[in-house]
């Protein structure tokens, strides 16, 4: 029943935040009555909301639970005012991640107007391989996790990463990952990580800027700043 009920939320993504009942059974790949049923329950619990017309999307009250992880909210409430510092000085969107489940999840975002093409979004997950949010969260993992995200989809970086450990070693030695044009040709995404007490990556804080436009050195720069900053204001909760 857990099983259903979790591939039921995880039918929704960004270009699917409302379903009909039919799609919504068919995404999750659980049967129309069962769907019917644990739908109700969903309803009534605030896990699920229901449009006047029928389509369903996510309930507020899912909102409300994930707003209430202890590591999320300390990590969001101490990078909130580095991150409109960066957004006032950049002029660009500016993002907050972390690696969750092979995936870069956008868990905060400064949106700026006027700004380039950006296609993080909060609660969206992005791939690691095409972003430097990614990038930069993968060269700062512990071994381990470097070692069995490899195991798992080494083919897909390798391909578009063929000095996959040469480009991760640079990072370290850097302090910062940059892309030109991996998702949007327009734009360069640069990203450095929110450190532990062991040099770990808990998170990872990028802003988008257009390509060619000079902004990058300065925001790197901002960047780094900002992600010592954070580092420091969490302190023990950082390990």
């Amino acid at each position: 029943m857990l099983d259903r009920l979790v591939r039921i939320l995880d039918a929704f993504d960004a270009q699917n935040p409302t379903l009909t009942v039919n799609a919504l059974s068919r995404r999750a790949d659980v049967p129309r009555a069962t769907t019917y049923r644990l739908l109700e329950n969903m309803v009534g619990h605030g896990l699920l909301a229901r449009d006047a017309d029928g389509q369903v999307r996510l309930g507020l009250r899912l909102w409300e639970l994930a707003n209430r992880s202890a590591s999320t909210l300390d990590l969001r409430q101490a990078a909130l005012p580095f991150m409109e510092d960066i957004n006032q000085l950049v002029g660009q969107n500016t993002q907050l991640a972390v690696l969750h489940e092979d995936d870069v999840l956008v868990i905060e975002r400064l949106s700026r107007p006027g700004s380039v093409v950006n296609q993080a979004n909060v609660a969206g997950r992005m791939p690691v391989h095409l972003t430097s949010m990614g990038m930069a969260l993968l060269a700062y993992s512990p071994a381990g996790v470097l070692e069995g995200y490899l195991q798992r989809h080494g083919e897909r970086m390798l391909g578009q990463h063929p000095k996959l450990r040469h480009e991760l070693a640079e990072i370290r030695r850097t302090g910062y990952a940059t892309f030109d044009g991996f998702i949007d040709p327009e734009s360069t995404g640069a990203a450095a990580p929110i450190l532990d007490s062991r040099g770990y990556a808990l998170a990872v804080l990028a802003v988008v800027v257009p390509r060619d436009s000079g902004l990058l050195p300065s925001a790197v720069m901002a960047l780094q700043t900002a992600a010592r900053g954070i580092s420091r204001a969490l302190g023990p909760a950082a390990d």
